[in-house]
């Protein structure tokens, strides 16, 4: 009975929480509930954790070159798109860069704002493929808890952000975020194509503080609101916790950015020649270890771990 009574009220609490959410959604794929996608994110996890290292264990790894050039080049032009969108919906066309709130009206603006977080939100579950093609060639040091949790946990707060806050100050970090994207998979997909287009990435070198300037963009632009004095935005939470991850990886950048320039620790060169590896694409001093730590996509991973 107790287990009975304890669904009954986590049912009605979940009817009372949705009543708030943007009815211009509620069709979209994968918005009606959080199921599908939990769904979808646990199965990523159990596969990139225990399935498919356990099937790849008596596997040669997968020669995906190929595919991962393409795989880049989509996603160069995706990020391309979403962040022509962005800026058409609103962030080059009427935001002011500090409260901006979200329009729930069904006028064109606003819907095309609404359905480009959704893209974004879309987005997330084509990064999952990141983890799968470390999995099937056998790059399991990279499969970090750290890696996996980011991967996963994107998605899911994305889709509390789209079914309740599609647009206003809320989506900066992720017209930012998309910004970023469009150099690193130019970045990785040239780096995928081997040695003769290693002398393209002469920007190789920058990535590290293109990462740093993002995350200290997003936090000062989110910082903002903090020291508003009356500013409406309809659901601060999201603002909190955009501010919380981007403080976060703000100081794992700093961090890094100390021990792999300030000190010195760079990469031993035996590693700078195309030996350490992300997402199947070579990272040469755009990817430093320290510690055992290696910086890829945006964050730490612990190669340790």
């Amino acid at each position: 009975m107790a287990f009975k009574d304890l669904t009954s009220r986590a049912v009605l609490l979940y009817d009372e929480w949705i009543k708030d959410a943007d009815p211009r959604v509620e069709d979209w794929p994968l918005m009606s509930s959080p199921i599908p996608q939990t769904i979808i994110i646990g199965a990523y996890i159990y596969f990139v954790s225990s399935l498919g290292p356990r099937l790849m264990e008596n596997r040669k790894p997968f020669d995906l070159k190929g595919l991962m050039a393409i795989y880049n080049a989509v996603m160069v032009i995706f990020s391309l798109y979403m962040v022509y969108e962005f800026l058409m919906a609103g962030w080059a066309t009427g935001y002011s860069y500090q409260c901006d709130i979200v329009d729930y009206s069904k006028s064109p603006q606003a819907v095309r704002m609404a359905w480009t977080c959704w893209l974004y939100y879309f987005s997330k579950f084509i990064e999952l493929l990141d983890t799968i093609f470390f999995v099937l060639r056998k790059k399991n040091s990279q499969i970090t808890f750290l890696h996996v949790y980011h991967h996963s946990i994107m998605p899911w707060t994305w889709w509390f952000g789209v079914k309740f806050a599609a647009g206003g100050l809320g989506t900066f970090h992720a017209l930012v975020n998309s910004v970023v994207h469009v150099i690193m998979y130019s970045y990785y997909g040239l780096s995928a194509l081997g040695p003769a287009y290693q002398k393209y990435l002469w920007w190789k070198k920058y990535m590290t503080t293109i990462q740093l300037t993002q995350f200290v963009m997003v936090t000062i632009h989110i910082g903002q609101f903090f020291f508003m004095k009356d500013c409406p935005y309809q659901f601060p939470v999201f603002l909190y916790v955009i501010w919380s991850y981007g403080v976060i990886f703000l100081i794992l950048f700093l961090n890094f950015w100390f021990h792999a320039y300030i000190k010195g620790q760079r990469l031993p060169k035996q590693h700078q020649n195309g030996k350490a590896h992300q997402n199947g694409k070579v990272h040469e001093n755009g990817t430093a270890h320290q510690n055992g730590n290696t910086l890829q996509n945006g964050y730490m991973k612990n190669k340790h771990h």
